[in-house]
């Protein structure tokens, strides 16, 4: 079993049921296991400002799906939540689901990059990774602990 943080985030839609239905969907993963999931954050929403703030949070499953068949699987559940993918980018979403780490792998194909590749800049996605992991190291070899101390909250706000 591989150790799998999944970001994930939503704007429309009631988006705390949609997070809430995401952990269930996870949850109930072929060959996976939901083992923990942070706190849901409200954040500014990325790109466009004329849409709802997010609300996000960070879950760590174990899994024996590959790589793809697990992207596989979470488009699946994006899709089964209303999501529509559109062509422009940081829009606002039913459900958005990233896999952010697998494991210690690099992975850059051109459906999959992980680690994600925005990560190391969103508190959306630092912040709730270190409330699962704080002493969390890359595979690139960087501690999450130092990203955090570098990376401002800009309005990040943990809910209750």
């Amino acid at each position: 079993m591989t150790a799998v943080y999944i970001g994930l985030g939503s704007n429309l839609s009631t988006p705390e049921q949609q997070l809430n239905s995401a952990l269930d969907a996870l949850a109930n993963l072929a060959n996976s296991a939901l083992v923990k999931c942070s706190s849901f954050y409200r954040s500014q929403p990325m790109g466009p400002q004329d849409q709802p703030d997010y609300v996000n949070a960070v879950a760590l499953i174990e899994t024996s799906l590959s790589p793809l068949e697990l992207l596989q699987a979470t488009q699946k559940i994006e899709l089964e939540q209303g999501r529509e993918r559109k062509d422009h980018r940081w829009g606002p979403r039913t459900l958005d689901l990233d896999i952010l780490l697998f494991g210690q792998q690099l992975i850059n194909s051109e459906q999959l990059t992980v680690p994600h590749y925005g990560m190391k800049e969103r508190e959306f996605v630092l912040y709730p990774l270190f409330e699962l992991t704080a002493d969390l190291v890359l595979p690139c070899g960087e501690n999450l602990s130092k990203l955090i101390e570098s990376c401002p909250l800009n309005g990040l706000i943990r809910l209750v």
